[in-house]
């Protein structure tokens, strides 16, 4: 990506038919060195919710997705070097969903890394997807940058395992939001010292890009767009100069600059979420948020999925997003100001308030 500019239609080429009114959000990520011959592409898919009706039927919606993301994602220019699936896979975490995703996934033409989502975990507490996928946190190396997945949609052991009479009341309760049942997510104490122990041989110049489902930051506590411990987290990805957190679960375009961290939401590639602000059965508690986020058309039901083109130059993102008949945006790290912004939202008299219901 140095020296070209990654367009739909350079995206797209050589896609045939199935490349017409392509809208699902399979992120593309190049990281961009002086040394050329460094340089990488991966790519992003998130947050399918496969849903399971019965026998040999699933939501087709959710199941179309996928399915439709899997193959483009197949036919992508330049080829990535890997694929990153962001979590909730499943929608209700059944075996059923999960050998479904994992069909589905299998398909792909690239190795492949998994994130655990709360839809995926709070069935039976990650054992199925731990067998199809491996462990629920773990790090690597790739082309001299660190790339760590979290499970960060852990909770209180109280409410895990002594609230709920059976599991399918227990995995009902956390899919849910607005859900005053529900309880926040966390990293939890035996991941960060798992994390503590896998950062400290680093150097400190190492650009260092971790995957989570939820967000290591709070945003809102009402949807669980929440990690209870993210403040300890983030201080274990202090000392590094180049911090990325890639994130699903929130099913819109989010980002935010906490310190040295750059926060990037993903979009899903089954339904978008409107503001946690205009949505009225919960009292809002959002902070304030480093970066202003805001949607290009909170009316359009479809503004939060799309393509999104990552570059990733010595740890800092520049997404663009092609969102299907609206109008593209791009995040752009600015080094002036040291923070993401949205190039064409970003001003206040250009920004979209959001609204009090749909």
């Amino acid at each position: 990506m140095n020296s070209r500019q990654i367009t739909r239609r350079s995206f797209l080429k050589g896609m045939g038919a199935i490349a017409a009114g392509g809208t699902l959000p399979v992120s593309l990520v190049e990281l961009a060195f002086a040394d050329s011959s460094r340089n990488f592409t991966f790519a992003y898919i998130s947050d399918s919710h496969i849903q399971h009706i019965k026998g040999t039927q699933f939501v087709r919606n959710w199941d179309r997705g996928l399915i439709r993301s899997v193959a483009e994602t197949n036919m992508l220019l330049p080829k990535p070097d890997f694929v990153v699936y962001g979590g909730d896979l499943a929608q209700l975490g059944t075996q059923a969903e999960l050998d479904h995703g994992a069909e589905m996934l299998a398909k792909l033409n690239y190795k492949y890394h998994c994130v655990m989502g709360e839809h995926d975990y709070y069935l039976d507490l990650g054992r199925y997807w731990g067998k199809l996928f491996g462990p629920h946190y773990y790090s690597w190396d790739h082309k001299g940058v660190h790339f760590i997945v979290l499970n960060s949609i852990l909770t209180y052991d109280k409410w895990t395992h002594e609230r709920w009479p059976t599991p399918e009341q227990r995995m009902l309760e956390m899919a849910g939001l607005d859900n005053p049942n529900g309880s926040p997510f966390m990293v939890g104490k035996k991941q960060r010292q798992w994390l503590q122990e896998d950062l400290k041989t680093l150097k400190k110049e190492t650009p260092v890009v971790l995957f989570s489902h939820s967000p290591i930051q709070k945003i809102y506590k009402g949807w669980n767009f929440w990690t209870e411990d993210a403040e300890e987290v983030q201080a274990l990805l202090r000392p590094f100069a180049d911090v990325t957190v890639v994130y699903g679960h929130v099913h819109q375009i989010q980002y935010n600059q906490i310190g040295n961290i750059s926060f990037h939401a993903v979009m899903a590639t089954a339904w978008p979420w409107p503001y946690p602000e205009s949505y009225a059965q919960a009292k809002t508690h959002l902070p304030k948020i480093t970066v202003p986020m805001n949607r290009a058309d909170p009316f359009f039901e479809r503004d939060a999925t799309g393509w999104q083109f990552i570059n990733l130059k010595t740890g800092r993102i520049d997404i663009s997003y092609n969102l299907y008949d609206n109008t593209n945006r791009t995040v752009a790290y600015n080094r002036k100001t040291s923070r993401p912004e949205d190039t064409t939202y970003q001003s206040p008299e250009k920004r979209i308030p959001p609204q009090s219901h749909y």
